[in-house]
């Protein structure tokens, strides 16, 4: 049976979200309520893109923009390729900056293509748009929470990623301090070593079991769950303001760490009402996103 594309445009809302959460290197991840808004359309022909909000004026408006990058690849997974596209996107999670702004283009762009094939929940399951949206973005730890929502656990097996998502407690209210600077993460991988010290990886293991806990069930753990020795004190050279304002947070007694590669810092406890980040900050408190991504029909 021919694929058949549908008309009228489609609509994706796709979360921002925090990956790693310390210790959960590549594996845990976090939907936040603050959102990214994408409408799509198949057109006759040629690529149009239009963006505001974070990144207008930066981001590619052709081919090139990653959201269309996305669609591409699955509509070769579903089978048809439209002549053209033309696509709004409203921005609001800011880019690189460690709250998976790639990974929300990524999700966005399959879940449109999808919605855009008239049997395409058939052809692609949710399992199978993780599957593609982790081999796009090279690692699940955030296109998990972005699609499924809630807290995440990813891991990758041979047939590619695959995710569970759990309830947080109530009581969790995530604040995140955004800075004026941008990140890259293949520049955090970069410095990254190539191994680690048993110890270490056993910490981390230990910490992320506890993290899971104290996500979910008890809260008042989190400030030892939080605790990372994989990538965080690697990556502080590279980005000395976050890596203070993590510490100043950690010594206040509130669970602060790295969001995924970072600039952003993501505070999963109460931070003090005196608590001065600095001017260079932006503070956010956030809800968690139980949903994920959303698609409807029609614009904005």
């Amino acid at each position: 049976m021919p694929t058949t594309l549908t008309s009228g445009p489609v609509r994706v809302r796709v979360p921002a979200t925090s990956a790693n959460l310390g210790p959960g290197f590549d594996a845990l991840g976090l939907a936040l309520g603050r959102y990214d808004d994408v409408t799509a359309e198949v057109t006759d022909g040629g690529v149009r893109v239009a963006v505001s909000g974070e990144g207008a004026g930066e981001l590619p408006a052709d081919e090139r923009h990653l959201v269309v990058t996305a669609m591409r690849a699955a509509f070769d997974v579903l089978g048809v390729q439209p002549a053209g596209l033309a696509l709004e996107c409203v921005n609001r999670i800011p880019q690189a900056r460690g709250l998976g702004s790639s990974s929300a283009a990524i999700v966005a762009g399959v879940l449109a293509a999808r919605a855009l094939v008239a049997d395409g929940g058939r052809r692609m399951g949710d399992d199978a748009a993780l599957r593609l949206a982790a081999e796009l973005e090279g690692h699940p730890d955030n296109v998990a929470p972005c699609l499924l929502g809630g807290f995440t656990i990813a891991w990758t097996e041979s047939s590619g990623a695959r995710a569970v998502s759990l309830p947080v407690a109530s009581t969790v209210r995530p604040t995140v301090f955004v800075p004026a600077e941008r990140g890259l993460t293949a520049e955090a991988r970069a410095a990254l070593p190539a191994t680690v010290p048993h110890a270490d990886a056993a910490s981390n293991a230990g910490r992320a079991a506890l993290l899971v806990h104290a996500l979910t069930a008890d809260p008042a753990l989190l400030l030892p769950a939080t605790v990372d020795r994989l990538h965080q004190d690697q990556r502080a050279p590279g980005m000395p303001a976050t890596a203070a304002l993590v510490g100043a947070l950690r010594g206040a007694g509130v669970a602060a760490v790295v969001s995924g590669a970072g600039p952003t810092v993501l505070a999963l406890s109460e931070v003090p009402a005196g608590f001065d980040p600095g001017t260079q900050w932006r503070r956010w408190e956030l809800p968690i996103d139980v949903s994920g991504a959303r698609v409807s029909r029609g614009r904005l």
